[in-house]
């Protein structure tokens, strides 16, 4: 990959199934277009060929040349629409299964029901199970293949790189499943304003979202207040990763630490999920208000769960390099910018083969340090610095789900004013 960002639905699927079927359907139309044509040029020549006073006025080889043309043009669209519809549909097999397969630990019914749906789009189509089946092979083999590009004494470091992928698939614990939340209760936290102020200008880009992290000392939340025309009041909060690797220091003054990362990544409630709902609540964000989210590495797990579970109205969740991936709705839209050589994004296990959320939603993939070297130890793929350059990516790609995250951005653009608050959370006792 060498460092070129793939953007796609999910881990088999490139578009929405629904997306690629309204291609495919209009594309068949277009045929039919060309069918016409041809028709029609092909009357014109036989009336022309039988009145010798116009033979002299119209190339007649010409006509017959362009209605050649138009029956050529049917054939490539037929066969292009044909082929697009039973991606669309191979996809649609792909979306059933690993809905399927979330649904199977919390409602064995409605997975039962599903996995029948899927034997009779087989039955109905015998070339989709091998095609469905080849694409999930790929998408298997191919997930943590940046891993393989880490610098490796003498393959004494294999073990290390690896490790957050073999958890990943072996757990599933990175995979976030409709109707099982979190559970247990979070250690209490002291949750502290410590920097107010009034940007000068809204958010405007993904690669604007991660630079707007919190910057003050101790801050690991950051909420911003828009207020739109109108009066009405939005949230946009931007979320840090771990901030304590240290494992003898878990469960100490730090909510960002192992403790809560083995907390989240188990389905447990942590001090740093409390945290951030409790900053959110500190900017003035209550049940049913619109909450957007930007967030790192353990905090996609934070905010996957907002998205999921909480009270508010979160619309966009944007996380890099986070370890786990949500189940959201489809008016939810998610977009995850990972690196495929890092490791920390291995314990997603690959995340969902079909995607997740809204049509728009997407994942954004790029080996982040194509050059293997000592920086590979300190995980240098999955520092918010190197993620900023994938952000930037996404910004400059033309693909239409991430341009349609301009839409987004210019709607935030009209807000008549901007407060930001950052805030410092700390374990009591």
């Amino acid at each position: 990959m060498s460092g070129d960002l793939e953007i796609d639905h999910g881990g088999v699927i490139a578009v929405d199934s629904d997306q690629l079927r309204d291609v495919g359907q209009r594309v068949m139309a277009l045929a039919s277009m060309y069918a016409d044509a041809r028709d029609s040029i092909e009357r014109a020549h036989e009336i022309i060929s039988g009145l010798p006073t116009l033979g002299g006025y119209v190339y007649l080889d010409g006509l017959r040349v362009n209605g050649q043309r138009a029956d050529e043009l049917r054939v490539d669209a037929e066969k292009a629409g044909a082929a697009t519809l039973l991606t669309a549909d191979v996809f649609h097999v792909v979306e059933l299964r690993a809905r399927a397969d979330a649904l199977e630990l919390t409602d064995a019914a409605a997975a039962a029901a599903l996995h029948a749906r899927v034997d009779r789009l087989l039955a109905a189509d015998e070339r989709l199970g091998p095609i469905a089946d080849d694409l999930f092979a790929e998408w298997e083999a191919e997930r943590f293949e940046g891993l393989g590009s880490q610098w490796d004494v003498g393959g004494l470091l294999a073990p290390f790189f690896t490790l957050g992928a073999l958890v990943g698939v072996a757990s599933r614990h990175g995979l976030m499943l409709p109707g099982k939340p979190m559970t247990g209760t979070a250690d209490p936290v002291k949750v502290t304003p410590v920097k107010t102020s009034h940007p000068s200008s809204p958010l405007a880009s993904a690669e604007g979202a991660l630079k707007r992290m919190p910057t003050a000392p101790g801050a690991q939340v950051a909420v911003e207040k828009y207020t739109m025309p109108g009066g009405g009041v939005r949230y946009f909060a931007y979320l840090k990763g771990t901030q304590n690797f240290l494992p003898w220091e878990a469960g100490g003054s730090e909510p960002w630490d192992m403790k809560s990362n083995a907390e989240l990544y188990t389905g447990a409630t942590s001090a740093s999920y409390q945290a951030t709902v409790e900053a959110l609540e500190a900017a003035g964000a209550g049940p049913g208000d619109h909450v957007d989210l930007m967030a790192h590495s353990q905090s996609g797990l934070i905010a996957g769960r907002l998205a999921m579970e909480s009270e508010f109205d979160v619309k966009l969740v944007m996380t890099a390099g986070s370890p786990g991936a949500p189940t959201l709705e489809e008016d939810q839209t998610l977009v995850q910018l990972g690196h495929t050589d890092d490791m920390v994004v291995g314990f997603a296990g690959g995340g969902w083969p079909s995607g997740t959320g809204s049509p728009d939603s997407f994942i954004a993939t790029r080996v982040g340090d194509p050059t293997p070297g000592l920086q590979d130890v300190m995980l240098r793929s999955h520092h918010v610095d190197t993620y900023l350059e994938t952000a930037r990516m996404v910004d400059e790609s033309n693909d239409p789900r991430a341009e349609a995250l301009d839409a987004y951005w210019t709607e935030l653009g009209t807000a008549v004013d901007v407060e930001r608050t950052e805030y410092h959370a700390e374990r009591k006792g």
